[in-house]
């Protein structure tokens, strides 16, 4: 539909439209789950401790999931997948919702429920990854993961949040979780509509065991990662943000806004919210263009820029100024992760797209923790404002390190990516794909060998 904005253009096709209606359904139930087993907790007279438990569940099992959802999502069609994980996200909050609408749920209830969620997402999202490249041409997934990079704050953050509180004045939590069973039951009946597409893989030479193909799948994603510059070098570097970051945006902010400002609760939830539109706001502009030509190191640059108001958060007492430090930098981290996204899709093979994603999210998770572990400890002993001053700088810094090191910069002028080609990098060299794959037609490219 040549009418529609580029921004748009993915909701010409119709197994994508489904797809997005059922990925709003299912980051809206996730929305109202992250308010509604809160109050739960505090209903039922949990502690802090309590919260964490169950919280954390959520985080573990996601971090035991995620390398087995990508080998899955490189062996069993993707729509198989989705369509399982919500229908077990929708059977487990049914059970959720039956327990508290008759008051015989504990604590221990919602943190088995928060790991078996936290595993879901796992298979969900190196399959929602994998599957994109299936459904779409290479000249729309910039726009459909800009288009991701919209719901997921409109709807995760604010859409959903909204109706768990509505939802909860009504009735009570229990209500909440009704409600996320329903959407993600209707989540798993619209992906179950959708048309299965073939994995985009070649079979197996020789059959061999369950757990030893698991293994070989890991090690052979692994060592892609290991020997693909680009990709190792563009790891390395958000994981080492990731560490930097997360846990002054998470730990030390809300202190940040109370003790220089004088702010509370709602001053709080306004710099989060200007963080929130931004990433909304930086998808859709991302989504709206074509991919950069230089489209490395404008990633890394603007992850890296991007964290650069994080230093205002640490030098003022205006609200005002904290508020639109976060905007800026929702804008410029959430636009280059859109661009992330689509390389993945695009420079990635797509035998191997779904562990890529998944080590993706598990270099991520792995220092998340930790960040926010050290956070705290770290603003007592250096102060916040200069626990912000080095979050704002630091990334600054290993973006002009990880460009120079890893010669970014010619990698990407040796490999442009235009709206019809599709470049890959596989154990023999790059290949180039497009609208000649269709035909069967592919051509290499004179790439520089993946880097051992």
């Amino acid at each position: 539909m040549a009418s529609l904005p580029r921004a748009l253009q993915p909701f010409a096709t119709g197994q994508y439209r489904l797809l997005a209606i059922a990925l709003v359904l299912s980051l809206f139930g996730t929305g109202v789950w992250l308010v509604a087993v809160v109050w739960q907790v505090i209903e039922l007279g949990g502690t802090p401790i309590d919260l964490s438990i169950v919280a954390t569940g959520g985080s573990i099992g996601l971090v035991l999931a995620v390398l087995l959802g990508g080998v899955a999502a490189d062996r069993i069609p993707q729509k198989r997948i989705l369509t399982v994980v919500e229908t077990v996200k929708a059977l487990s909050m049914a059970a959720v919702a039956v327990l508290a609408l008759t008051e015989s749920i504990e604590v221990w209830h919602l943190a088995v429920v928060s790991l078996l969620l936290g595993m879901a997402d796992g298979f969900f999202y190196p399959a929602y990854s994998a599957w994109l490249p299936a459904l779409l041409p290479a000249d729309e997934l910039l726009a459909a993961n800009g288009i991701e990079g919209v719901l997921r704050p409109a709807v995760m953050q604010a859409a959903g949040p909204a109706a768990a509180s509505a939802a909860i004045a009504i009735l009570s939590p229990g209500l909440g979780f009704a409600i996320v069973a329903v959407t993600q039951g209707l989540a798993a009946v619209l992906l179950g509509l959708m048309r299965t597409t073939a994995v985009r893989r070649e079979a197996d030479d020789e059959p061999v065991h369950a757990l030893r193909a698991v293994f070989i799948d890991v090690r052979d994603g692994v060592r892609y990662m290991v020997r693909t510059r680009w990709l190792l070098a563009t790891l390395l570097y958000s994981a080492l943000l990731v560490l930097v970051i997360m846990g002054p945006i998470e730990v030390l902010l809300p202190f940040a806004v109370r003790d220089q400002t004088g702010g509370g609760a709602g001053a709080f939830a306004l710099a989060l919210a200007a963080f929130g539109v931004g990433g909304a706001l930086g998808s859709i502009a991302v989504a709206s263009m074509r991919l950069p030509r230089r489209y490395l190191t404008i990633m890394i640059a603007a992850w890296g820029l991007g964290c650069a108001p994080l230093v205002v958060i640490g030098i003022t007492d205006q609200l005002w100024l904290m508020v639109v430090a976060l905007f800026v930098c929702g804008v410029l981290f959430s636009g280059a992760t859109v661009i992330w996204g689509t390389l993945l899709q695009r420079r990635v093979p797509p035998a191997m797209l779904g562990r890529v994603s998944s080590l993706d999210f598990f270099v991520s998770l792995l220092f998340m923790p930790i960040s926010m572990a050290i956070a705290g400890p770290v603003g007592e002993l250096i102060g916040i404002p200069v626990a912000f001053l080095a979050a704002g700088t630091i990334p600054v810094v290993l973006a002009v390190l990880t460009l120079l090191i890893a010669r970014l910069g010619p990698d990407e002028l040796a490999h442009p990516l235009t709206d019809t080609e599709i470049v890959v990098s596989t154990e023999t060299g790059p290949i180039v794909t497009g609208a000649g794959a269709a035909t069967g037609r592919q051509r290499p490219v004179d790439e520089e060998n993946p880097v051992a």
